[in-house]
C-alpha cells in the first residue's frame, strides 16, 4: 500500500511505524511542514497504561521512550500560600522534541521516508497518487479544511487565555499547579518536569485578566517578563522560555476544542488533533493520537476494505475520544471558572482540583493517597461541627440549618407515589416513608404535596388541605421521630399547567380520560398540544393560591415536619412564572427575571411568615430549561438563587428541566451537580445536589469538593430503602445507627463486607 502521511507529529510518525511493523512492504512517506528539529511544544505527559499499549505495539520504540521519561507520583497545589501535596498519581513526562526524535529514528529504521519543510495546502493530489492519505496535520488541519463540508468539524474556542512556556527551574518532585492573585486578577500555572533540566510551564488566566494586563499589546519578551514577575518566587531566579517565536505578538492563545462528525472521506482519514482535541489540563492529546494510530493500523490489516477499516476506526476510537473529551471538558471548565473556587479552604480547593474531570473519585483518591484523604475527611468533619478527631467520609458529616441538625448529608428525594385517596396518604405512604427513615438517611422529603384539589398533578397525589390529610401525615411524622434519627421535610407545591393528568405509570403528563379539572398558570400556555389550556392567573387567583400555601404550611407545622420545601421547579405553577417559556405576562409579573420571580417570592415570604423561625425552608428550582437562551440558563439560575437567598431561603434544591417538551437535556453521572456547584460557589447559598447520583463515591466527591451541602437521591432509594446503611457497610463506617431489632442483620453485613475485602485484597 502506498501511504502519504500529512504531519510529522506523534500521530503521523507512530502511524507510519505501526503500518511498517504490520507489513514492511508498505511504501510510507511522512510530510512535515517544519524542520526535523523544530518543536513548538515542551513536555508530553503519558500514563503507565499508554506506555504499556506502546510496548505491546512496538517494544523497541517503547523502550527508547521509557529511557527518557521523567516519572513522578505527586501533585502539588499552591493556593493561598499553602503547598498541598498528594501522591499516588503516576505520571510520566518526556520532551516533545525528544519524543519526535525517537519516533523519527524508529520510522527511518523501518524504511519510512521523512520529508521535512513541505507545506501541504491541499490533500487532493496526494489522494490521487496514494492508496491511503492520513491527515495528522494538527488542530488547524488544512486537510480537514479542504473537506470541511464532509468532516463537519465542531470547533469550540474556549474562554481562557494561555501561553505555553518552558523553564530550567526544577519541578521534578511533583506536577505543580500554582495560583497567584495579582493586581489584575488571578493567574495560574501548570508546571511539570520532562527531562533532566527542563520543565513545561503553562501560564493561564481569564480573558478579563489578560485584557487588564494588556498582554495582547505586548511582544513575547514583554509578556514573558510579566509572567516571570508573577511567578518569581517559584522560579528561583530561572527565566521562562518561549519556543513559539514563529507566532506574532505575545503568543497567548485560546484553546480550540475540536470534534469532527466524520473522520474519513474516500481514502483520507483524520487523526490526532485534526480529528479531535483534548484540553492540555488532562494531558491526553498525545495519548489519543498514539492509541488511534495503533487502532487504525490494526483495522487496515484486519478488514477487507478501506471503508470497513475506516468504519471500525471511527466507531472504536470515537467512544474513547468522547470519554476523554468529556473529562477534558469538565477539567477545562473548572479552570475557566476557577475564580469561583479560589476562596475555598486550601484542603477543599485541592480536592476540587484533583476531582475536576470526574475521572478521579473519592475512593480512587483513597487508593492513591489514603493518608492525605484521611486528613481531608477529618478537615471536612471538623468544619461540619462533628466531635473532635472524627474521621468519617463526608456523607456522614452532620449538617445544620437554623436549629435543624441532620445526622448525615444523605437526603431521600421527593418521589411521587400516586397512591393517595382524595389527597389522603395511605398505608402505602406510611410504609414507604417510614422504611426510608429507618434506612439511615439524614433527611426524608415527602413527595410534592398539593395545596388544593385543583393543585394536584394526578388524582393519586397527596394534599395538605383536609383534616384527614393532617391525621395521616401526623401518623407518619410521629413514627419517623419516635423510631429513627431521621428528620422529615414537607415539599409543598401546586401543579399549575401540568395538573389533571394520569398516574405516573400510565401515560405521563397526559390528561385524564375523564374527570379533568380546570387548570391555572402564569399564562395561558399549555404543557403540550394535548393538555388543556390553563387560565392565566389574575390577582384573585394569586391571592387564593398564596393563602392555600400558607394554610398548607401551617398544617405541615401542626403535623410536626422539621422543614418545608417549596416546589418552584419542573413546570409546575410557580415554575410557570419563573421560566420565560411559560410566562408571557405583560404586567408586573412578567418580562424581566425580577418580575417573573415576584409571585414565587410572594409565596415564599407568606410561608416564611407563618413557618416557625427555628425551622428552615428549602426551595427547589429548575436551573436549566435545556432549550438554550430562550429559557432559564445556568447563569440565570444563579440570579434566581441569589434572589431566593436574599429573601431568606435557607437552601436551594437544584434540579433542572421538566419545564418544556422542547427540552434537550444532556444526561450522565451527576449531570445536574454542576448547576448546584455554580450556585453554591457564586452566591454562597447552601445547595442540594440531585440527578443520577447513585454511588457513595458520587456523594462523597460532591460534598468534599464543595459542590453541594446535601445530596439527594431518588431511584437508589426506590431500589434500596436502606441505601445509607448499606453505603456505611461498604465504606467500613460503623458510626451509623441501625434500628435495634435489626442489629443481627447489621453485624452479618459488616462481617460479609470485611470478608469480601480480604478476598479481593482491598485494604
Amino acid at each position: 500500500m502506498k501511504i502519504a502521511i500529512l504531519g510529522g507529529g506523534p500521530a503521523g510518525l507512530y502511524f507510519a511505524i505501526s503500518m511498517k511493523l504490520r507489513d514492511a512492504g508498505h511504501q510510507v512517506t511522512v510530510y512535515e511542514r517544519n524542520r526535523a528539529d523544530d518543536t513548538f511544544g515542551w513536555g508530553v505527559v503519558l500514563s503507565d497504561e499508554t506506555l504499556d499499549n506502546l510496548a505491546a505495539n512496538d517494544a523497541k520504540s517503547a523502550t527508547a521512550i521509557r529511557e527518557h521519561f521523567a516519572y513522578w507520583g505527586d501533585i502539588a497545589v499552591i493556593h493561598k500560600g499553602v503547598r498541598t501535596v498528594s501522591t499516588g498519581h503516576g505520571f510520566c513526562g518526556i520532551g516533545r522534541m525528544r519524543l519526535l526524535t525517537l519516533l523519527q529514528a524508529r520510522a527511518r529504521e523501518l524504511g519510512v521516508e521523512l520529508v521535512f519543510e513541505k507545506e501541504i495546502d491541499d490533500p487532493r493530489p496526494f489522494m490521487v497518487e496514494n492508496d491511503l492519505v492520513l491527515a495528522a496535520d494538527g488542530v488547524n488541519s488544512k486537510a480537514r479544511h479542504a473537506f470541511e463540508h464532509v468532516f463537519k468539524p465542531d470547533i469550540d474556542i474556549r474562554k481562557c487565555k494561555f501561553v505555553w512556556l518552558g523553564t530550567h527551574q526544577k519541578f521534578n518532585d511533583a506536577f505543580t499547579f500554582i495560583f497567584e492573585k495579582t493586581e489584575h486578577g488571578w493567574v495560574w500555572a501548570h508546571a511539570y518536569q520532562f527531562d533532566a533540566d527542563t520543565a513545561t510551564f503553562i501560564v493561564e488566566c481569564s480573558e478579563e485578566t489578560w485584557n487588564r494586563f494588556g498582554f495582547g499589546r505586548m511582544s513575547q519578551d514583554e509578556s514573558i517578563a510579566v509572567c516571570e514577575r508573577i511567578f518569581a518566587k517559584y522560579l528561583d531566579g530561572n527565566s521562562l522560555i518561549s519556543n513559539a517565536r514563529h507566532l506574532r505578538g505575545s503568543a497567548w492563545i485560546n484553546f480550540p476544542r475540536v470534534l469532527c462528525e466524520r473522520w474519513s472521506h474516500e481514502n483520507l482519514a483524520l487523526m490526532g488533533d485534526a480529528a479531535a482535541s483534548a484540553h492540555f489540563s488532562i494531558g491526553s492529546g498525545t495519548k489519543l493520537a498514539l492509541e488511534s494510530a495503533i487502532a487504525l493500523a490494526d483495522y487496515l490489516h484486519s478488514e477487507k476494505s478501506l471503508d470497513a477499516a475506516f468504519g471500525k476506526y471511527e466507531d472504536a476510537r470515537r467512544t474513547e475520544v468522547l470519554k476523554l473529551q468529556s473529562a477534558a471538558r469538565n477539567s477545562l471548565e473548572w479552570f475557566e471558572e476557577v475564580e469561583r473556587y479560589l476562596d475555598l479552604d486550601p484542603v477543599q480547593f485541592n480536592y476540587s482540583l484533583l476531582t475536576r474531570s470526574q475521572r478521579i473519585s473519592h475512593e480512587n483518591l483513597r487508593l492513591r493517597d489514603p493518608r492525605w484523604l484521611a486528613g481531608a475527611e477529618a478537615w471536612f468533619q471538623k468544619h461540619a461541627g462533628a466531635p473532635a478527631n472524627t474521621n468519617r467520609p463526608p456523607i456522614f458529616a452532620p449538617f445544620r440549618l437554623r436549629d435543624l441538625t441532620l445526622k448525615n448529608r444523605i437526603v431521600v428525594s421527593p418521589m411521587a407515589q400516586y397512591r393517595a385517596v382524595d389527597g389522603t396518604p395511605t398505608d402505602w405512604h406510611f410504609v414507604h416513608y417510614c422504611e426510608r427513615a429507618k434506612g439511615g438517611a439524614g433527611l426524608v422529603t415527602i413527595e410534592m404535596t398539593c395545596v388544593s384539589p385543583e393543585g394536584r398533578i394526578t388524582p393519586g397525589c397527596t394534599g395538605f388541605y383536609k383534616p384527614e390529610h393532617e391525621a395521616a401525615w401526623k401518623r407518619i411524622v410521629g413514627f419517623v421521630h419516635r423510631e429513627t434519627e431521621a428528620k422529615i421535610c414537607a415539599q409543598i407545591g401546586h401543579s399549575g399547567p401540568k395538573g389533571s393528568t394520569q398516574l405516573g405509570w400510565e401515560e405521563a403528563d397526559a390528561p385524564l380520560a375523564e374527570g379533568n379539572w380546570p387548570l391555572i398558570a402564569a399564562s395561558s400556555v399549555p404543557w403540550s398540544p394535548q393538555n388543556q389550556v390553563p387560565k392565566a392567573m389574575d390577582r384573585a387567583d394569586m391571592d387564593r393560591v398564596r393563602d392555600q400555601f400558607v394554610a398548607s404550611a401551617r398544617m405541615a407545622e401542626r403535623c410536626g415536619f422539621d422543614m418545608v420545601e417549596l416546589h418552584f421547579a419542573h413546570g409546575y405553577l410557580l415554575s410557570s412564572f419563573i421560566s420565560p417559556l411559560t410566562n408571557k405576562r405583560t404586567d408586573e409579573y412578567g418580562g424581566s427575571l425580577e418580575n417573573r420571580m415576584r409571585y414565587p417570592l410572594e409565596i415564599f415570604r407568606a410561608v416564611r411568615a407563618v413557618w416557625p423561625e427555628e425551622k428552615p425552608i428549602s426551595v427547589r428550582i429548575s436551573a436549566n430549561d435545556w432549550v438554550g437562551e430562550e429559557g432559564v440558563t445556568p447563569g440565570a439560575a444563579v440570579g434566581i438563587a441569589r434572589m431566593l437567598y436574599e429573601a431568606g431561603v435557607d437552601i436551594c434544591d437544584v434540579s433542572a428541566g421538566q419545564t418544556s417538551t422542547r427540552a434537550k437535556p444532556v444526561y450522565g453521572r451527576m449531570f445536574q451537580t454542576p448547576f448546584s456547584d455554580r450556585i453554591r460557589n457564586e452566591t454562597g447559598m447552601a445547595t442540594i445536589a440531585v440527578g443520577n447520583i447513585y454511588e457513595p463515591d458520587h456523594a462523597n466527591s460532591i460534598l468534599m469538593a464543595g459542590r453541594a451541602d446535601l445530596v439527594c437521591m431518588a431511584r437508589p432509594h426506590l431500589a434500596d430503602p436502606y441505601w445509607t446503611l448499606h453505603a456505611a457497610a461498604k465504606l467500613g463506617d460503623h458510626g451509623v445507627k441501625w434500628p435495634d431489632p435489626y442489629l443481627p442483620g447489621r453485624d452479618q453485613l459488616y462481617r460479609l463486607a470485611k470478608r469480601q475485602e480480604a478476598m479481593t485484597g482491598k485494604v
